[in-house]
């Protein structure tokens, strides 16, 4: 399973999922430890949030889970990351345990970026979120995103904030 980061203050879990166009495998996790991490954080009035983003931008994912730390927030970080290429024999497979993950939160954040406009998996969780009738919010670091939006962001309205507006956009 992937690294889980627990901060405190606020109510917000956040499931980080990580979709690249490379090779390479990383497990899924344990879909009944999910489960019950779930139930946990409805029944503690928590958001359940699914993050989407390309494996390339981990860093700086990372570097956000820092921050959100340092600024105290309640926020449950739990990083499932997919290195499979998105048209491997295991795509379908990915694509069902991804979307029962999507199906159990109630909106998903994608961390937008050069490499997530590229992502086949980025554009595939977001139209996934969509098609389950999930909220889903764009972030990005820093006051002003000035890289490339990809149509399929602008075409779904999907709306573009600073990640230290991303509480705001929940609550």
């Amino acid at each position: 399973m992937g690294n889980v980061s627990r901060v405190t203050n606020s109510s917000l879990e956040i499931i980080l999922m990580g979709g690249s166009s490379g090779g390479g495998w990383s497990t899924l996790g344990d879909i009944s430890s999910l489960e019950k991490k779930a139930k946990e954080a409805l029944q503690g009035g928590k958001k359940n949030v699914f993050i989407s983003f390309a494996t390339e931008d981990m860093d700086e994912v990372n570097l956000l889970r820092a921050q959100a730390k340092n600024e105290r927030n309640d926020i449950d970080f739990n990083d499932h990351s997919v290195r499979e290429p998105y048209d491997s024999e295991r795509a379908d497979y990915i694509k069902q345990k991804i979307s029962e993950r999507i199906a159990r939160t109630s909106v998903c954040v994608m961390y937008l970026s050069e490499n997530s406009a590229q992502s086949k998996w980025v554009e595939w969780e977001v139209s996934q979120s969509l098609k389950l009738g999930k909220k889903v919010i764009a972030v990005h670091p820093g006051e002003k995103y000035r890289g490339p939006t990809p149509a399929w962001v602008t075409s779904n309205k999907i709306k573009v904030v600073p990640w230290k507006n991303l509480s705001n956009e929940l609550s």
